[in-house]
């Protein structure tokens, strides 16, 4: 072979390596204590043990090497886990895009006992861990100190003792991000910063009231400092999950507005990334969706008109976009705030049509429940009790829509219950698109409208509505007080 051969060859081979590094991952895993037995190799996805994920997996060969290795241009890389096919052993490593490394490990001293070659920032990792397991043990020490201290001052000096070691940890942390800018480590370090709240009196404005809000305004306003939402490798982390937890669910006034607003800014934040604004939106759609806070359901409309139908969540197949989109068309008529839509079904016993929307009342509380069904039963002898003692007086009425059911079991539920007080109206020949108009998918479904028939409270009970009627009454109020 000439010079210039030799020279093309081992260009194409450098390219080919590159190429390697560039994508994907490549990893000789040496535990010589296994043989002929599976490995794989798992990752994180937002959330802490046990929710796990499998990447890869190789199968050890009778000298105990196992490689994994992967070309793939989607990986990103993060806190990774060798699982043996026992499931209960592992150990806990950083992978990056494009990384080639060996790791020996004693299955006898897991998690300890790993080494790596060629991976200098998995040797710092491990530095990072034995430095911690010594905090641990520091810590559970001032702990056993504490529970023996007798007096006081010995407390206090035990405390601070464990407040310096909790600085040697911050300071471990700091110094490593000075030295190690923007590798993955950093930012998990980074991502685990909790905001120091400033010691001392605060004051508003004027420099004269103390702001009792200061601490928790300060500490959410600075909740996110540390995280960097355009490093994807966070979410193969077990911490995103946990602060959008902390976050939304703690730190956010939970009222549709207000989430609306935080999740256009964390969507904002993460705009450009693949993994975390997908589980951004994925999450904060999923916990509106679920809430249990009346009126969160406009929170979920806003998200899917506003994400889902404009192309966004690119990651759904047709199917799976169209549960979104038709959920929340459903829910959208419906949401707090919006005209209630007309219903035109006949009374049970005039058999004239009653018009939801011409029904006469301060307050209506509207009914959708089935004779049959044994919620239903026990709520609305009680709904009848809580509008017979206090709702009636304040001007309210019930308008209610069997939703199934006979003539006979209809009336026959009304009579037993002594509901004859109520405007009981049925629908024989399903001519009213309530079901739909007012996403009836259970029974009893409860909304209360105000005199102009405004939805001011939807999935309700006997428990809470005397409630939001009082609420309602004290802003009308209120707003007439500040009109003055």
């Amino acid at each position: 072979m000439n010079r210039i051969k030799l020279i093309a060859v081992l260009l194409l081979i450098c390219i080919a390596q590159i190429s390697v590094a560039q994508d994907g991952y490549h990893i000789r895993l040496k535990m010589p204590d296994v043989k002929d037995s599976t490995v794989y190799l798992v990752h994180y996805y937002g959330k802490a043990l046990p929710t796990i994920y499998k990447k890869d997996s190789a199968k050890f060969d009778k000298n105990g090497m196992a490689t994994f290795s992967s070309n793939d241009p989607d990986f990103v890389g993060g806190i990774y886990m060798m699982l043996l096919a026992s499931r209960n052993t592992y150990f806990e490593f950083l992978l990056n895009k494009g990384d080639d490394m060996t790791i020996t490990a004693d299955v006898k001293n897991l998690p300890e006992g790993v080494t790596f070659k060629n991976s200098p920032e998995n040797d710092r990792f491990e530095e990072y861990v034995t430095f911690l397991k010594g905090y641990g043990t520091e810590q559970q020490g001032y702990q056993k100190q504490l529970e023996k201290a007798k007096t006081r001052e010995d407390s206090s000096a035990i405390r601070k003792k464990a407040a310096v070691s909790s600085l040697n940890l911050t300071t471990y942390r700091h110094n490593y991000v000075a030295k190690y800018p923007n590798t993955l480590l950093s930012n998990i370090f980074n991502a685990l910063e909790v905001p120091q709240v400033p010691e001392g009196p605060h004051y508003l404005a004027d420099g004269v009231t103390k702001d009792s809000n200061f601490a928790y305004n300060y500490y959410k306003s600075h909740f996110w400092d540390g995280f960097n939402f355009q490093d994807d490798r966070l979410i193969h982390t077990p911490l995103f999950d946990a602060k959008l937890s902390e976050y939304m669910n703690k730190l956010v006034y939970p009222w549709p507005d207000s989430v609306e607003k935080e999740a256009d800014w964390l969507l904002k934040k993460s705009a450009g990334t693949k993994e975390i604004f997908k589980y951004t939106l994925w999450w904060i759609t999923r916990n509106v969706e679920n809430s249990k806070v009346m009126g969160m359901d406009e929170a979920f409309v806003y998200l899917v008109e506003n994400y889902y139908m404009k192309g966004d969540a690119t990651w759904l197949n047709n199917d799976e976009l169209s549960k979104y989109t038709d959920r929340a068309m459903k829910i959208a008529p419906n949401v707090i705030g919006n005209l209630a839509p007309e219903i035109k079904v006949p009374n049970v016993v005039t058999k004239k049509d009653e018009s939801l929307l011409n029904f006469k009342a301060k307050y209506t509380l509207l009914v959708f429940y089935s004779p049959s069904c044994g919620h239903c039963q026990k709520e609305l002898p009680e709904l009848d009790s809580l509008y017979q003692n206090v709702l009636k007086a304040k001007g309210l009425k019930v308008f209610t829509v069997a939703t199934e059911g006979n003539e006979k079991a209809i009336t026959d539920f009304i009579t037993k219950n002594k509901l004859e007080d109520w405007t009981n109206t049925w629908d024989p020949d399903h001519v009213g698109d309530w079901r739909g108009k007012y996403d009836v998918y259970s029974t009893p479904t409860i909304y209360l409208l105000n005199e102009k028939k405004i939805i001011k409270g939807k999935r309700i009970d006997h428990s809470n509505i005397a409630g939001l009627v009082e609420m309602i009454e004290k802003k009308e109020k209120a707003d007439k007080k500040n009109k003055n």
